[in-house]
């Protein structure tokens, strides 16, 4: 499992490389699926406008519309049928990463539970797509899957019966309502999904989406998508040119039997159900609130990635100030939370760093000491690391002084500034790549609060050449020793 999840994160740095860690689209499959989606609605809009909805009428609809290679018909036709081939492509890509990447465990159960049931009708939505055309692959999959709903021992009179015996303008009818109800439940089931995401990426980077569209359009005209002639319900169609990414359940139950093909789905879907459960880790102790440091700012709420912090009137009663509240069932006890606490400042005079918001298992009153410490010893480097990105610990050194912390948006930008005036003569603050986050949000809020782009934010006084960032990966120490490396040159020369 490591050297699959190793071998997939070489992949991503591949595509850091090429296209920038923000517009990554193997960072961005899920949003990059809800855009496929989006572009699968307005074509097939488009489309239903054109298309005669009868039995008879459909497949010459759609025959004299795209009849023309390179034609507005044509393309739109294209357009729509790799749309759907691209999305069931880079959903099961999105599972596999997300499977990878470990993210079904503690408190990321709800989305992937959420995202399991939507497998199916993402394909049958687009299975039921290749019967309005009612072109001979369209009947040949109608009737498969009916003999395929056959199967189930608790219906009653056999499906199959109802395509062979002759497709009317009603039963046609129900095709098209149920290939437009299946995409609407689909779209419930991702609000659904989406729920215990704050700020969810649900349309990908316009570069991405203008390069995708621009790659279906080009794929659409060099191999435009042809209807396979007219179904015969009298005869059996022999040689087929088959939508594999849609509809590879055919030849399977074909291969073994309808019964099998179910068991064989019901067990796939049964085991990705089951990975949270079989994957249980213990919980990771929330976030906690003091009502004594806590300002109301509402700094905390608007930083968690996962949305667990919400906004209460204050237990003290004065009208009008707030108090923010965790659910300990939503936080990720990534501290994302802690570092946009303004109470977080270690300059505070007090013995004890009390913070408005603060993790008890790492409390940022510990880190101060740490760092305190550390420079008292003699250490006049510091690291910053994340316990998910490239290992701070591996840069030990006698005079370097490393620091890990759950996520790097745990990190106030002050401490910044506290090391650097408590002597050290560099600070290097380092997290996951850029996009690559483990909490989604984490080292875009640092960046940007380092940046002063957010608050709280690094005081524009802090010397510029006496710290820096790394962003990297597990397995990318090099990354971060090279950043160190440049600024302790820095500090030799200036010296």
């Amino acid at each position: 499992m490591q050297s699959l999840t190793g071998g997939y994160r070489q992949a991503e740095h591949l595509f850091d490389a090429a296209f920038g860690g923000t517009a990554n689209p193997l960072k961005q499959l899920g949003a990059l699926a809800i855009g496929l989606l989006g572009l699968l609605a307005a074509t097939g809009a488009v489309l239903y406008v054109l298309l005669d909805t009868s039995a008879d009428g459909a497949y010459r609809s759609i025959e004299s519309l795209s009849r023309a290679r390179g034609s507005a018909g044509s393309l739109l036709r294209g357009l729509h049928r790799y749309a759907a081939d691209a999305f069931m492509l880079v959903t099961l890509a999105h599972l596999a990463r997300e499977w990878l990447l470990g993210r079904f465990r503690g408190f990321r159960w709800f989305s992937w539970l959420t995202g399991v049931p939507l497998l199916p009708l993402a394909l049958a939505a687009g299975i039921v797509g290749f019967w309005l055309n009612w072109d001979r692959l369209g009947q040949f999959s109608a009737v498969a899957s009916a003999e395929w709903l056959d199967a189930l021992p608790w219906l009653g009179s056999p499906l199959a019966r109802n395509f062979l015996g002759g497709v009317g303008d009603r039963l046609f009818s129900l095709l098209v309502f149920v290939h437009l109800g299946l995409p609407l439940l689909l779209l419930f089931g991702l609000w659904f999904h989406l729920q215990r995401l704050s700020r969810p990426a649900v349309w990908p980077r316009l570069p991405l989406a203008l390069g995708t569209a621009a790659a279906l359009a080009a794929l659409a005209w060099l191999l435009p998508v042809r209807s396979q002639g007219p179904a015969d319900l009298a005869t059996m169609p022999r040689a087929l040119a088959l939508d594999w990414w849609l509809l590879f359940l055919h030849p399977l139950a074909d291969a073994t039997s309808a019964t099998a093909a179910w068991i064989g789905a019901a067990a796939l879907l049964a085991g990705l159900a089951a990975l949270p459960f079989l994957a249980r880790r213990a919980p990771v102790p929330a976030a906690v609130v003091d009502p004594a440091h806590c300002n109301g700012c509402r700094r905390c709420a608007d930083d968690c990635p996962y949305g667990a912090i919400a906004m209460v009137p204050h237990p003290n009663g004065r009208r009008g100030l707030q108090l923010a509240q965790v659910d300990a069932a939503l936080c990720a006890g990534c501290a994302v939370c802690v570092g946009a606490c303004p109470s977080g400042t270690p300059f505070r005079v007090r013995a004890t760093l009390a913070t408005g918001i603060d993790l008890p298992q790492s409390p940022l009153d510990a880190l101060r000491r740490q760092l305190g410490d550390g420079l008292a010893a003699g250490r006049r480097h510091v690291v910053f690391g994340c316990d998910h990105a490239a290992r701070a610990h591996a840069l030990a050194a006698p005079d370097v002084l490393t620091l890990s912390l759950p996520c790097a948006g745990m990190l106030p930008p002050s401490f910044v500034d506290f090391a650097l005036r408590q002597g050290a003569a560099s600070v290097v603050v380092g997290g996951c790549r850029a996009g690559g986050c483990e909490f989604r949000l984490g080292q875009r809020w640092t960046a940007q609060r380092l940046a002063g782009a957010r608050e709280p934010h690094l005081r524009r006084s802090v010397p510029p050449g006496r710290w820096t960032t790394a962003w990297a990966d597990a397995g990318e120490e090099a990354r971060v020793a090279a950043a160190l490396a440049s600024l302790r040159h820095a500090a030799g020369a200036a010296a």
